[in-house]
């Protein structure tokens, strides 16, 4: 049979590819911006055909409908990384989180987590019966190896990601043709204390680096300070927007890379059309899957390699939390360990965690004596290498828990330094 009668053949309406999930299915949704919201908007209309499915993803870009109240007997969310519009449902028992390294998701799905059912998004087939996942690969390339049922929403709008970004079309068993807007994300707003923290970050930057970027507002204030580099590389699980005006402006050319050079290599992608317009066959950039990209033994084979992430508090031990506010979880582990390891290993390589000095609009401290009751290590004080304010540079790595406090307490909110000051001189027994 050709790919073009299988194709034919398995194409249907999104209400009968639904009908493939079973009550107690496992099902793996497709990543932030490139998860199918056509099916999945099929697949919760039918709700009432469905007991104990398990809805297992990373971010959630779209509505998540399936978390609402209500949805418990049909659905059960098993998020691997919360978004908005997750939070509530596993802080009021409606899901569970399931902690990981990003770059180990894909092994999960061979031993604790095996799939039944792939809901996913893609081009359409090309003249060799490919269809692309876009701007997705991460994990979504090994829930479509593993799952008994792959679902594919086939969208005309999806880019055709370069890499190890494409499935034959005998892979998928449902075709359902939705060509809507892929999902976006905004540019975030970048005020004067991430305009500082930025600038704080590119000091590090030096020409030749490798570059990990994390998602929002710091990340794209660094890159507005990079202008002056030369031949900066990309090796990132992502990258959005800010990257492609560095590509633009021949700050970005990946020619000093030591893996994959004159290539930007990511696992997913998240930004605007912009964004999505420029990676659109373009050989230059390529997606591959996470297990790959995030594997800290493959990010150590780029030399100069600096992993930029933000958290949201710093004990004055070094002890980093990045995914809970005390036992609230509100995101995941995702990369950000997978790089700062990776980095470490490098040559040359650093790793840096970049945050505002305090949050709730001036009434917080992010630097504090000790992380908050329930709140969650995410690097530990071993793996913490450069901590970056608007305030300056702490650097962490190979100094003793004085040394670290002296340097952290300088980098802390002005309004904050004397009650840290004074846990500094009981912990230590000498004045700051």
């Amino acid at each position: 049979m050709s790919w073009k009668t299988y194709y034919e053949q398995h194409t249907m309406s999104a209400q009968e590819a639904v009908k493939q999930i079973r009550s107690g299915d496992r099902v793996v949704v497709g990543h932030a911006c490139g998860e199918p919201g056509h099916v999945i908007d099929a697949m919760v209309a039918n709700a009432q055909a469905y007991a104990n499915v398990e809805i297992v993803h990373l971010v959630a870009m779209g509505k998540a409908a399936y978390c609402a109240p209500g949805m418990e007997r049909h659905f059960r969310h098993n998020a691997l990384f919360l978004g908005g519009p997750t939070r509530d449902a596993i802080a009021q028992g409606r899901g569970d989180f399931t902690p990981s390294f990003f770059f180990e998701i894909p092994g999960l799905f061979s031993s604790t987590l095996p799939v039944d059912v792939a809901l996913i998004q893609v081009t359409p087939p090309d003249e060799n019966g490919q269809c692309s996942l876009g701007i997705s690969v991460d994990y979504t390339y090994e829930a479509v190896m593993k799952a008994r049922t792959v679902i594919a929403q086939v969208n005309r709008n999806m880019p055709f990601t370069c890499g190890q970004s494409t499935v034959p079309v005998e892979k998928i068993s449902c075709f359902v043709p939705c060509d809507e807007p892929i999902l976006e994300l905004a540019p975030p707003k970048i005020g004067p204390v991430e305009e500082a923290i930025g600038k704080n970050v590119a000091s590090l930057v030096r020409d030749g680096d490798t570059l990990q970027l994390g998602i929002g507002a710091i990340p794209d204030a660094v890159l507005r300070f990079l202008g002056d580099k030369k031949d900066l590389g990309i090796h990132s699980e992502m990258f959005s927007d800010g990257v492609v005006d560095l590509i633009e402006a021949g700050v970005v050319t990946n020619r000093a890379k030591t893996l994959h050079p004159g290539k930007s290599v990511v696992a997913f992608l998240m930004g605007t059309k912009r964004l999505y317009d420029y990676v659109d066959h373009n050989s230059d950039v390529e997606l591959r899957p996470v297990d790959y990209v995030n594997h800290p033994a493959v990010i150590a084979r780029n030399d100069n390699m600096v992993s930029i992430n933000s958290c949201v508090q710093v004990d004055l031990m070094g002890q980093v939390c990045s995914e809970s506010v005390g036992y609230k979880q509100i995101s995941g582990t995702g990369g950000q360990v997978d790089f700062i390891r990776g980095a470490a290993m490098s040559k040359g390589g650093r790793s840096i965690l970049a945050f505002p000095s305090t949050a709730a609009k001036g009434t917080i401290s992010k630097i504090v004596p000790i992380l908050d009751e329930g709140a969650v290590v995410t690097t530990s004080r071993n793996d913490v290498d450069y901590i970056v304010t608007e305030y300056g540079v702490a650097h962490l790595k190979g100094y003793t828990l004085r040394q670290r406090a002296r340097a952290l307490i300088q980098v802390a909110h002005p309004d904050f330094r004397p009650a840290l000051q004074e846990e500094f001189t009981r912990r230590f027994h000498e004045a700051y």
